[in-house]
């Protein structure tokens, strides 16, 4: 016999959709088939784990559990005796009775349209209306209402890390949902906290909803739309100039050139060679040597100050 959804996730039946979605991502995650390969306990784990969800993570089914004991449709009778050997019309044949016994003239007549309405689906009848059941509980004749149009499950939340190059330049990630391999779609540009949507399946009836994490990358930082890449540079290149080779985050290699005099912190714009039209900031730093220096170059250093006097901290407002 299966057991309890609640016992199963561990947790109370007064818990909160959040609280049994992350139990459930919880125990999903722990029992995982990629985590636990050959593993038979972690599989049937798993699988438990997932038809508990499929219970009591639906609302519909949920409330359904929590007054009938069961969510849907079931295999044989209702519990309790008294039953009604010859079935309801449009072929239900319940072979138990209602909870109670006696007849069943315990059972309101208009509750027991809705569980006729959910355990049999209409089957065997025209229409969008159920069977006149009032005279059959007691209760006079009754008229089951029409069926409205369902409404769509609330979709699965969780988050999602995208590859900052991805997110940038678009492209696809791989992703597993279940018993499901997808290929996630990433539109260039996106930007931290954006959603994506899984639509469902038949194999996975509800949406998932991926709120958008990007990985932080080895070089290149986003503002906005433009990205920068800070660019070391010695002492030599940021006196006299240079060359120097430089990537960008659409993957073509630019080389560009070091202006004499350049000082750290100082940007060089490529145009257009950002996220969607914005454009990529190369921020110099200068780097001096570390360590002790000789003493051949330590005259020199002092040779070069006295022909090219400076006073960097004539503009400060402290000094």
């Amino acid at each position: 016999m299966p057991r309890d959804p609640y016992e199963v996730l561990g947790v109370s039946k007064s818990a909160s959709a959040d609280e049994i979605q992350k139990a459930y991502r919880k125990l999903s995650k722990k029992h995982h088939p990629d985590r636990n390969p050959g593993d038979k306990a972690a599989d049937a784990a798993y699988k438990e784990v997932q038809e508990a969800y499929e219970v009591i993570g639906d609302a519909t089914k949920k409330a359904n559990f929590d007054q009938f004991g069961f969510a849907g449709p079931p295999q044989a009778g209702f519990p309790g005796g008294g039953g009604f050997p010859g079935g309801f019309p449009g072929g239900g044949g319940f072979s138990g009775g209602f909870p109670g016994g006696g007849g069943g003239s315990n059972i309101d007549p208009e509750m027991a349209e809705e569980l006729f309405k959910r355990f049999v689906g209409g089957g065997g009848m025209g229409g969008g209306e159920g069977p006149d059941l009032g005279d059959l509980f007691g209760g006079g004749r009754r008229k089951a209402r029409p069926r409205g149009r369902r409404q769509p499950a609330e979709p699965i939340e969780a988050e999602v890390s995208v590859p900052f190059l991805v997110a940038a330049t678009g492209g696809t990630i791989g992703l597993q949902i279940g018993d499901d391999h997808i290929d996630l779609k990433v539109p260039a540009g996106i930007e931290e906290g954006k959603k994506l949507r899984v639509k469902g399946d038949d194999s996975r009836p509800r949406d998932v909803l991926l709120k958008v994490k990007i990985t932080p990358h080895a070089y290149f930082r986003r503002e906005g739309n433009d990205i920068i890449l800070d660019v070391p540079i010695g002492m030599a290149e940021a006196v006299m100039g240079g060359k120097v080779e430089v990537p960008t985050v659409g993957g073509e290699r630019l080389e560009v050139k070091i202006r004499p005099g350049t000082n750290s912190g100082a940007r060089l714009r490529l145009r257009g060679k950002g996220i969607n039209g914005g454009d990529q900031y190369l921020v110099f730093k200068i780097l001096v040597p570390q360590g002790e220096l000789s003493e051949e170059s330590r005259k020199l250093i002092e040779e070069f100050a006295k022909l090219n006097p400076q006073t960097p901290r004539a503009n400060v407002a402290w000094a």
